[in-house]
């Protein structure tokens, strides 16, 4: 294993790196969907526990046959999670790949991470 100062391969300033536009831009680009879509969960999951909590006869509300609401709003929790998931594989896809794409390049041509024998 090589640290970012082993002379083996090209040093890297990994504090460098981070102060940088590019990947304080890729950064960014990640908290304006992570932040937004917890906060959006925690809302949906924790209106399930307090709905629960405090207004349980709203829960028992049939629907169909034996399937009340809270049920239904329990599994709606995995339906959002899966959403939520795919949104952000859409999302990465998109707009964080190809960012971390350039920067993992960038590195790569100056031997940074590279395997020994492709740096020799």
């Amino acid at each position: 294993m090589t640290s970012a100062h082993d002379h083996r391969g090209a040093d890297v300033n990994y504090q460098e790196v981070q102060a940088r536009a590019d990947f304080r831009e890729l950064r960014r680009t990640h908290r304006s969907f992570a932040f937004p879509m917890t906060v959006f969960f925690l809302l949906w999951y924790l209106t399930y526990v307090v709905l629960g909590s405090f207004f349980p006869q709203l829960f028992t509300i049939k629907v169909i046959g034996n399937v009340n609401l809270g049920v239904l709003y329990g599994l709606s929790n995995f339906v959002v999670v899966f959403g939520i998931t795919a949104i952000y594989v859409w999302y990465t896809n998109a707009r964080m790949d190809p960012k971390s794409k350039a920067i993992r390049e960038e590195l790569e041509a100056a031997g940074v991470g590279l395997p020994e024998e492709v740096k020799a």
